[in-house]
């Protein structure tokens, strides 16, 4: 069957969402259950002398207060140490008196209400020796830099060629701490019953979550089963084990009763990961005609002082344009706080903002219109392997996103175009790229002759559509009715489940689906003959007179083989990309913006965004147009509301909530418009698709820095763009 553009659909599971049927971890009925609070950490550093729990054993409703001295044997596992196999959170608090960060738990509560469980927490007393000296910021004295370059990426000669280059630019742009705040917040419910563990939790990897928790805690991998049939919001946030998960799982085996935690918010800008505070050093060198002659870039990442969170900035940004030399490394500066992990286009959004910034003040130096610079520098290849690229539509996402903003009435000099009341517009562009990677799925397939089809798959729902993914190619090769459709994903009872992250998802699970679909298609022509399969394919199968048809599938991406199924079982990250062995492959997008500054007060509004996406095959419009929505949306909080304010005495984040947390609302919002590129990428996978969501946010903050630059004549170099920094000289 040939690949054809999707039509327009709903969401497939819109319907139960709005009513409330889709049920979270948190919102599962369970009978007999125990609520559990955490009590917090309130020192950065030190060691716990004593914990008194006798006022808490007297709020009405405490059933028990648990310490370090009951998880003790609470072991961390390499399953346990995050995701893409890096070293990661490996961090486990409770198993013993130190403190390592501010936050970290100290002592559980369970009770029989929840009201019971918080009251008892806040009577906890915890008496502390606190170390006499921490560091909470990479920028204070006795922060450590590691010796060790983490990434270093050099083709030709950079330093050569930027010394003798006619027109250079050398700048350094920082990046602010940033913390996810997803609706969801993060909890785990563990149920125990006849020696088998059942983990309820909000996760993007349900296997790691059950095999890692079996390590931790001593049990056989299968007898710890991990259900998350939806997640409200990952992010990168929920990839791994988090702090509270084991601490309820031994808890539920001890008590012999389901323990629930939910994790107020507050804590969790101190418990879970976060996007680390960066410096990125970005040299650019070009010729007078345009033509880029180097590219140099050194980064520096907040990390802790106890895990491994691997900067990885360096890696996209050369694939950008047709650099003939580049030198590249990341370097991580050692705290005292918690590890760091990956936040929605964890590196590249970031190293975008500094990188796409120093580009266009390089085509300012260079007296070239931004848009112009970029294309000189198009390139079919990718610099560093010399690999061409599977796919690349970048120039095309250029032109067709400076029609939709309406480039050409951009001024080059600063500041000089005008709206009606007097606010100062300006127009701003940059461009972002992330890899296409994929990793293996198992799926089972069953259709009844009465129409039901059931599909049991690897992947996790995030919102990001993954069901509406599955179901478009159901609907396309076997024509099944979507109200008829039963999909179950994120269940470790019923598949292996994979990592869902890195914009992989879509591109994993859409070539398993199409695969069960084409062999359940080809049985069914082979029942019936080709000249009679006509109409839906339970009709078909209605002929046979058999009441079901099952198939199972397993697809491996490229360059993989049978090791990466048996990974996947074994809850093991497994993904390719984005360097495979014919060619390189990365979705692409081209960011447009225009902003409009007050002059009298520097106040600073996105009235209007333009966002091409080159993603593949696309394969449901209205779910990566809401993908790229979400990612213009994060942008402007990124370049003009995100910060999380950390307090050096204390290393404590001041605004750990939603009401000084800043992140942007719908007066923030005016027009977004988005179009896609929709060019299946069949070298890549049977689908031909690539991911969005990840690349949806790369470079869109840079084009509003860029933006901004273009109506004050302040190139700010810092995230995020306050008032105070645009109020003098307006």
């Amino acid at each position: 069957m040939t690949l054809s553009s999707n039509p327009d659909r709903p969401r497939v599971d819109a319907r139960q969402k709005v009513l409330g049927e889709a049920l979270f971890a948190a919102d599962q009925r369970v009978d007999n259950l125990l609520h559990a609070m955490t009590v917090p950490a309130s020192i950065a550093k030190g060691r716990i002398r004593a914990i008194d729990s006798s006022a808490a054993l007297k709020v009405p409703g405490v059933v028990r207060v648990m310490t370090f001295d009951d998880f003790a044997d609470i072991r961390t596992t390499p399953a346990s140490r995050g995701a893409y196999g890096q070293p990661g959170k490996g961090y486990q608090p409770m198993t013993g008196p130190d403190i390592v960060h501010r936050g970290e738990p100290v002592a559980l509560v369970l009770a029989e209400t929840l009201e019971a469980a918080i009251e008892g927490a806040e009577s906890v007393s915890v008496e502390y020796d606190e170390a006499a000296e921490f560091t909470a910021l990479m920028e204070q004295d006795g922060a450590e830099e590691e010796s060790e370059v983490f990434t270093r990426l050099d083709h030709g000669d950079a330093e050569g060629a930027f010394a003798g280059a006619v027109h250079k630019v050398d700048v350094t742009y920082r990046h602010p701490q940033q913390h996810h705040n997803p609706i969801e917040l993060i909890s785990t419910t563990a149920l125990f019953s006849e020696g088998k563990l059942r983990i309820l939790e909000g996760t993007q990897w349900s296997s790691a979550l059950a095999g890692g928790l079996a390590g931790m805690i001593g049990r056989e991998p299968q007898s710890v089963r991990a259900s998350s049939p939806y997640v409200g919001g990952g992010f990168g946030q929920k990839n791994g084990i988090q702090e509270q998960s084991a601490l309820v799982a031994r808890a539920a085996t001890i008590m012999a009763r389901p323990v629930k935690l939910v994790m107020p918010r507050g804590q969790l800008f101190h418990t879970a990961s976060y996007r680390p505070r960066s410096l990125h050093h970005v040299r650019l060198a070009a010729d007078a005609d345009g033509k880029l002659a180097a590219g140099l870039y050194r980064t520096e990442q907040q990390n802790s002082r106890y895990d491994g969170y691997n900067p990885l900035f360096g890696e996209t940004p050369p694939r950008m344009y047709g650099y003939p030399n580049w030198a590249g490394e990341d370097r991580v500066i050692r705290v005292d706080t918690q590890t760091p992990g990956h936040q929605r286009a964890p590196h590249e959004h970031p190293s975008s903002y500094a990188t796409e910034c120093a580009l266009d003040e390089l085509a300012h130096e260079l007296g070239m219109d931004p848009v112009e610079l970029r294309l000189a520098n198009d390139t079919d290849t990718d610099p560093i392997t010399g690999k061409p690229y599977s796919s690349r539509h970048l120039a095309e996402c250029l032109r067709r996103g400076a029609r939709m903003i309406d480039w050409g009435r951009r001024r080059r000099e600063p500041g000089t175009l005008r709206a009606e009341n007097g606010d100062r517009i300006g127009l701003g562009v940059a461009c972002g790229n992330y890899k296409a990677s994929m990793s293996p799925a198992i799926a089972t397939l069953r259709l009844q002759a009465n129409g039901v089809c059931r599909i049991s798959l690897s992947g996790h729902e995030m919102g990001q559509g993954l069901r509406s993914v599955i179901a478009a190619e159901l609907i396309e090769v076997l024509g099944v009715d979507p109200a008829k459709l039963d999909i179950r994903i994120g269940d470790t009872g019923l598949a292996p489940q994979m990592l869902t992250a890195g914009s992989w998802g879509t591109a994993s699970v859409a070539p398993a689906a199409r695969a069960a679909a084409l062999k359940l298609r080809a049985n069914l022509v082979e029942l019936i003959g080709r000249d009679d399969f006509e109409g839906p394919a339970h009709v078909q199968l209605a002929k046979t007179r058999r009441p079901m048809l099952k198939v199972e599938i397993d697809t491996v991406p490229l360059g993989e083989g049978p090791q990466a199924l048996d990974n996947l079982r074994r809850g093991l990250p497994v993904t390719t990309g984005p360097e495979y062995a014919d060619f390189m492959a990365f979705s692409w997008i081209a960011h447009f913006a225009e902003v409009h500054v007050e002059p009298s007060t520097g106040r600073v509004r996105t009235r209007r965004f333009a966002s091409v996406i080159d993603c593949g095959r696309v394969m449901n419009r209205r779910t990566t147009e809401s993908q790229v929505k979400g990612g213009v949306v994060w942008a402007i909080g990124a370049a003009l509301r995100e910060i999380g304010e950390t307090d050096p005495r204390y290393g404590r984040v001041l605004n750990n909530d939603l009401a000084e947390y800043l992140v942007p609302v719908n007066a923030d919002i005016d027009w977004i418009d988005v179009e896609v590129i929709d060019e299946p990428d069949t070298r890549l996978n049977l689908s031909g698709v690539k991911g969005a969501g990840e690349v949806a946010m790369v470079g869109a903050a840079a084009a509003i820095a860029n933006a901004v630059f273009n109506a004050t004549g302040k190139r700010i170099r810092h995230l995020p763009i306050r008032i105070e920094d645009l109020l003098q000289g307006l």
